[in-house]
């Protein structure tokens, strides 16, 4: 699994530098990369999410998304206490924005393609289990710990978003056995294949208008990194292999857990006017830096589960 995931990583790093040459070439620019982004979290992202249900039911299925909805539950809670202990808040430091890239990863942008590539459309179906916990939490949480604002009517919204939406219909087509006609499903088979080429192209194009020399220069990027990429995923991936369980629900939520600091600070750090340069250089930095630590994390997921079973 972990050769899988590194072949993965190098295939999307690959794909990331597709976006910056776009950016430098002037052939994506700031405007239509945000429009990208739209089309890959409201289009593409929910296709897929939908498609990954279109498989047959069974009672197994149906009890290892339960586990994976809980386990995702018990790792944003370790997550952010984690978080709030490494990071603590001084002046002169902008310690919301390093706490949210600590605890919210891309877990749609990375793990949706890694987990397609490690156990198919079964793994992306486990993986909304994951998404919906994060949706949920990073729409409430990770708002007010950004804009400062408790503003229920945008928790409210995040039950209509199209990901949350294509995770209902998903699970009543599943519950009730119905199966798209032929033509229509192979149409969202694919849209569903843009999700990897699109969703890397929108992260080369954000990280092409970082300012690397600086980041370079700023030590607390790489702690921020530390605790994303390592601390965090070791603790929960030790804490995992103990319990027993299947092994495509575990090795989704380490994925998932495991993946670069989520894109979605810098969007709203431009919204709610924070820092988003140095939102932006804890995205890039994790999502390069992740080509290293993803696999590591998975063969240390993989030795400790085949020590302890």
């Amino acid at each position: 699994m972990a050769e899988t995931i590194l072949n993965q990583t190098i295939i999307m790093l690959i794909l990331i530098m597709v976006g910056v040459f776009c950016f430098k070439a002037k052939l994506i620019s700031r405007e239509s990369n945000k429009d990208l982004s739209k089309l890959v979290l409201q289009v593409v992202n929910p296709a897929m999410i939908f498609m990954s249900y279109q498989t047959e039911y069974k009672a197994s299925l149906v009890k290892n998304l339960l586990l994976t909805f809980a386990l995702s539950v018990g790792t944003f809670v370790v997550m952010t206490i984690l978080a709030y202990l490494l990071i603590q808040k001084k002046q002169d430091r902008e310690t919301e924005i390093e706490r949210f890239s600590s605890i919210y990863s891309n877990c749609g942008f990375m793990g949706i393609p890694l987990l397609n590539a490690l156990f198919g459309m079964e793994g992306v179906f486990y993986l909304t289990a994951y998404i919906t916990v994060f949706n949920l939490i990073v729409w409430t949480h990770g708002i007010i710990l950004i804009s400062g604002e408790r503003d229920m009517k945008k928790v409210i919204k995040v039950f209509y978003s199209p990901t949350v939406i294509s995770i209902v219909l998903g699970i009543i087509c599943f519950f009730f056995e119905l199966k798209l006609p032929d033509v229509p499903s192979k149409a969202l088979e694919f849209v569903a294949q843009l999700n990897t080429p699109l969703a890397m192209i929108v992260s080369g194009v954000t990280m092409a208008e970082t300012d690397i020399l600086k980041m370079l220069k700023n030590k607390r990027v790489y702690i921020v990194c530390l605790i994303r990429l390592i601390i965090i995923p070791f603790i929960l991936s030790a804490g995992l292999s103990f319990l027993p369980m299947n092994e495509k629900v575990r090795m989704t939520v380490v994925v998932a857990a495991s993946a670069p600091p989520a894109a979605m600070c810098t969007l709203q750090c431009i919204r709610y006017g924070r820092n988003s340069v140095y939102a932006s250089q804890i995205f890039t930095a994790g999502t390069v830096l992740s080509v290293a630590t993803l696999p590591m994390i998975v063969r240390f997921t993989e030795y400790l589960t085949n020590l302890f079973d």
